[in-house]
């Protein structure tokens, strides 16, 4: 096994961020239909920076690793530096390079995060 699956498992295995926040500024839900993985992202943003964000929901391994991952990535970024990321960005967070049938599970993190930066709760 190569380091950057090592990288996923261990991300998928203890995620990061795991959880919701109750005094959340931010939240939404996002799915990827084909596969079945759900995500719920909260956030705190204080003075336009996130001040704390915490992923749930269920899906592979390939998309909570990602939200695992992308929610220890934005944390203490500005909204503005959350909302400009890319798909490539997330890709290179995650190290791996993924099928066509896979990368909407890839990117259903960074998916939710915008959804949630875009919409106030």
């Amino acid at each position: 096994m190569s380091l950057y699956q090592d990288l996923i498992l261990d991300h998928y295995r203890n995620p990061r961020n795991q959880g919701t926040l109750k005094n959340a500024t931010h939240s939404a839900d996002a799915a990827n239909l084909s596969c079945g993985d759900k995500l719920h992202i909260d956030i705190i943003v204080k003075n336009d920076i996130i001040e704390e964000v915490k992923f749930s929901g269920s899906g592979c391994a390939i998309s909570q690793s990602s939200a695992s991952l992308l929610t220890e990535h934005i944390r203490k970024h500005t909204v503005k530096q959350a909302l400009s990321l890319e798909p490539k960005d997330i890709l290179d967070l995650i190290l791996v390079t993924l099928s066509p049938a896979r990368l909407k599970c890839g990117l259903l993190s960074l998916e939710t995060v915008k959804k949630a930066l875009n919409q106030e709760k």
